[in-house]
């Protein structure tokens, strides 16, 4: 099991949700994919698109200048 690393931030949509795209293709199963952005909208849609895709989300977190999101494949 890898953990697959994707720093969006500064991106705004749909750039972050097409990084996240790009590396559920490249994860195998059981991998970790965590995703650090700054954009409010991405921050919804990437938990949504996961849930569509069939991706387990670990966790949605917050700081003050950046969000964090983990889904595992």
């Amino acid at each position: 099991m890898a953990e697959i690393h994707v720093d969006v931030r500064g991106q705004t949509c749909p750039v972050p949700l097409v990084e996240m795209r790009k590396a559920v293709k490249k994860a195998v199963e059981g991998d970790i994919i965590e995703i650090i952005g700054t954009n409010a909208a991405s921050k919804k849609e990437i938990p949504m698109a996961a849930d569509a895709l069939e991706l387990k989300v670990l966790s949605v977190d917050e700081n003050a200048d950046y969000w964090t999101i983990k889904i595992q494949k």
